[in-house]
């Protein structure tokens, strides 16, 4: 068999892993594959999730099904026509609702945001160290559930069939209140996510993108299964170095190979509840068009995944991190720049915050 890969899978290592995989997205089916799309305004709960309105091949004119349910007919049909070591899953991303950083950056302004107070744990009213949700985050998530109740209810839409999710905070919560309280059909998967380590927001300076200990997940939520090798405490946030976007997708392709490898060929639908920074990531590894999801929205891609044996894996590339100056006090600042204060030059060392 020869090794046919793409150019985004040339630039990307390899896991260990007995397989590799080569992704594309195929357009067609959502709103939000489509150019005149505008992610700034698009809302997946006034559009059924963006799913157009089309007719399939598959689709059996003697029955009246719903589009949810004549789609997912269409996406077994491509599976039962794919050629060997092909198949094809719909991915829903859904980014976890608004958290404490989210307002906190809103609050200071992105520039003074990101040269010193994401660096802090947080400040005398909130804490956004591994931010939990605010208010209107946990309002966000709960619209997500309505919105899927609202499917499974009047379109019979097929649930996922397997749900993954970024060990952060911000996203554990958000898939919980998203998916454990929903009224499953009774053949559906119940809703047991796996939490991954390599769904985690891009790993940068901020506190916010520290994860809290294993013990402490398995405590929040006691019935998640958490991946094999996962460490008791976070070892990639440093406080120093911040994960380039090269390196996050090396990330994002291992954790879709992951996803890929540990879901069944019948599992057509999955569920991952991430971030935005690293569903963008997906997207990039995907082949998929920018698209910039606000917090709490979801976007649904179908996926072609071909599935190549590990020689025809590219060789184990590292890619290197970076290092940033920041302020040691709060800085002066305009629109669009940070400045630090005189009296406190910009450094590449840690600040001290206590986490």
């Amino acid at each position: 068999m020869k090794c046919a890969l793409s150019l985004v899978a040339l630039g990307l290592a390899a896991t260990a892993q007995a397989a590799y995989y080569e992704y594309t997205t195929v357009p067609g089916y959502f709103l939000q594959d489509e150019a005149s799309t505008d992610p700034s305004t698009f809302d997946y709960t006034a559009n059924n999730f963006g799913l157009i309105n089309r007719t399939y091949d598959a689709d059996d004119e003697s029955t009246r099904l719903t589009q949810w349910q004549r789609f997912y007919n269409h996406v077994h049909e491509l599976n039962k026509q794919a050629p060997h070591k092909t198949e094809y899953k719909v991915f829903f991303f859904g980014r976890h609702g608004q958290g404490w950083h989210n307002a906190a950056e809103s609050f200071y302004g992105t520039p003074a945001w990101n040269c010193y107070w994401s660096l802090l744990d947080g400040n005398a009213t909130a804490t956004w160290a591994d931010a939990d949700l605010t208010p209107a985050g946990i309002a966000q998530a709960q619209t997500a559930h309505d919105f899927w109740a609202s499917r499974i209810a009047r379109e019979e839409m097929h649930t996922p069939d397997a749900y993954f999710v970024s060990p952060l905070t911000r996203a554990l919560r958000t898939a919980n209140i998203t998916f454990s309280a929903l009224d499953l059909p009774k053949k559906a998967a119940a809703f047991r996510p796996l939490v991954m380590e390599s769904l985690r927001e891009g790993i940068s300076l901020h506190t916010c993108d520290h994860r809290r200990s294993r013990s402490y997940i398995s405590r929040l939520f006691p019935g998640w299964e958490i991946e094999e090798g996962f460490s008791e405490e976070d070892e990639l946030w440093n406080r120093v170095t911040a994960e380039t976007s090269a390196a996050q997708d090396v990330r994002s392709k291992g954790a879709l190979d992951k996803m890929f490898e540990r879901t069944d060929t019948k599992d057509l639908f999955v569920s991952v509840t991430a971030h935005s920074g690293e569903i963008a990531s997906l997207l990039r590894v995907l082949g998929h068009r920018a698209f910039s999801l606000s917090t709490g929205a979801v976007i649904p891609v179908l996926v072609q995944a071909r599935k190549f044996s590990n020689k025809c894996a590219p060789e184990p590339t590292k890619v290197p991190w970076s290092t940033s100056a920041h302020c040691t006090a709060p800085p002066v600042t305009s629109v669009t720049a940070c400045v630090c204060a005189s009296s406190a030059p910009p450094v590449t060392t840690p600040l001290a915050t206590g986490f």
